[in-house]
């Protein structure tokens, strides 16, 4: 974990601040940035970063069109989506994709405008082997953090600053490092990682 940041509004400039320091801390790098579809993230991301590739949460798209579906064709809905998400590569995605809007587009146009829409960015996943594409495709290893966050704030209730506030978030933190596993089948992954990046990774990290 690289900071805790309080803001009261997450927009470009918000985080164009914290990419900003993070690099003026040393970060000279960031191979893969995985995120929600907060307005203005990417954006941020790459004009700090330009080289970093970034995924949108996929598990957060699903639930985005969702909230335009009536709950007696969510079933359905969902089979198809998981034709998208889980293709075997980035034309049979595509595929799955195209068939999405011509079933739903007419019933759901929200739903399914923003997969198009965000296409991009949704679809970086598909550029890297089996075991990374299930480290990136979501942001659940941030949203556990924040479950664990929530605890602890709940709790107290209201703090007298924001300084009040980030204080008991890095004690949680500590606990939370202390119950945190070593990704399985790591080393094998950061080898297929050095192959795509290059020289983007050094040396140093493979020892």
């Amino acid at each position: 974990m690289l900071g805790i940041w309080v803001g009261e509004h997450e927009g470009a400039h918000f985080w164009l601040s914290v990419l900003t320091e993070l690099k003026a801390r040393g970060t000279q790098d960031i191979l893969i940035a995985c995120v929600d579809g907060l307005k203005g993230f990417p954006e941020a991301i790459g004009s700090v970063f330009p080289k970093a590739q970034v995924q949108l949460c996929v598990v957060h798209q699903i639930r985005n069109s969702l909230r335009f579906v009536a709950s007696k064709y969510q079933k359905e809905f969902i089979a198809d989506m998981k034709l998208i998400y889980r293709a075997p590569s980035l034309d049979a995605a595509e595929v799955a994709l195209t068939k999405l809007e011509e079933k739903w587009d007419a019933r759901y146009p929200s739903a399914v405008k923003s997969w198009r829409s965000n296409w991009t960015n949704l679809s970086t996943y598909f550029a890297f082997p089996t075991e990374i594409r299930r480290m990136i495709y979501t942001t659940n290893a941030v949203e556990a953090v924040h479950r664990q966050f929530r605890k602890v704030t709940k709790a107290k209730g209201s703090f007298p600053t924001d300084d009040a506030l980030k204080k008991m978030l890095y004690l949680a933190t500590i606990n939370i490092e202390k119950g945190a596993r070593s990704k399985q089948n790591w080393p094998a992954m950061l080898g297929q990682l050095k192959i795509i990046f290059d020289d983007r990774i050094p040396n140093v990290f493979l020892n």
